[in-house]
């Protein structure tokens, strides 16, 4: 079995990595960070006895995903799995950010995400199942304020998963969306994490526990996973309230929370 994980050098990715090779699933690894890639490939390569391979990629450009996929082919991997987790935001409200940092998140998020489903799904081993997770967020539940392009690009990701799910379904495609809350990815993801105080940490999840909680449900076939008992009566009450009401609520929560974040700030996920 092989399987094909985006953003894998960061958190998460490297979560689902190391959780597919302590099942004994081959792996190929890309991100655009060539040196953080090599040096993930080496520490899994001495724990694991599995094929791993990595393909350093700029998702958002076309050449280089075609390229991706080209070298799959070439290398005569059969894919049976995508992880689509690449994924970025940064910190600020809509227009203390540059316009093109906005379009950044768009860009990766949905563009990078959008070829690479795309390219998978059409170099998938037609022999077996191929299953596919797509990493959304708790965040695409709500119009979040302060969080408004990062949301709506995460939204975009659950309605597709959850469209593409049906569509595919009986051409023996399997696709998850995993919609965590907060996750301790990187020293800024734990200061915001921080920053909300109670809520912030009874809303955060362990990497491992989501990576290898997610597994077992995308295998399953399962559409949608909530990391979470908090989250997922959160997601419930989220149905509940009116949207204007649940966005002036998560204003209110977010700019409490945002008070001495810097602006600008790059974060992954």
């Amino acid at each position: 079995m092989n399987a094909l994980i985006t953003g894998a050098s960061g958190g998460l990715g490297r979560a689902l990595a190391i959780e597919a090779a302590s099942r004994g699933i081959d792996l190929v690894l890309t991100d655009i960070d060539a040196q953080r890639l090599n040096i993930f490939r080496q520490g899994l390569l001495r724990q694991y006895a599995v094929r791993i391979e990595v393909f350093p990629c700029n998702l958002t450009n076309s050449a280089d995903v075609a390229d991706l996929f080209s070298w799959i082919q070439q290398q005569q991997i059969h894919l049976n799995m995508l992880c689509n987790v690449a994924g970025i935001d940064f910190e600020g409200d809509f227009l203390s950010m540059d316009c093109e940092q906005t379009i950044d998140i768009v860009r990766v998020n949905i563009e990078g995400s959008m070829r690479v489903l795309h390219g998978a799904l059409r170099h998938r081993d037609p022999r077996n199942r191929f299953t596919v997770i797509m990493v959304s967020s708790l965040a695409s539940l709500y119009p979040i304020p302060l969080k408004a392009t990062y949301a709506a690009s995460k939204r975009f990701l659950l309605d597709l998963s959850l469209s593409l799910a049906q569509e595919l379904g009986n051409q023996n495609v399997s696709i998850l969306s995993l919609c965590p809350g907060g996750l301790p990815t990187t020293p800024g993801a734990l200061q915001g994490i921080n920053a909300q105080g109670f809520w912030g940490r009874v809303t955060t999840n362990s990497l491992p526990a989501v990576a290898r909680n997610t597994f077992k449900r995308a295998l399953k076939g399962k559409h949608i996973y909530i990391p979470g008992v908090v989250n997922r009566v959160f997601s419930l009450c989220g149905n509940l309230i009116p949207r204007t009401l649940l966005a002036r609520l998560l204003y209110l929560r977010w700019s409490q929370a945002r008070q001495g974040r810097p602006v600008g700030e790059k974060l992954i996920g």
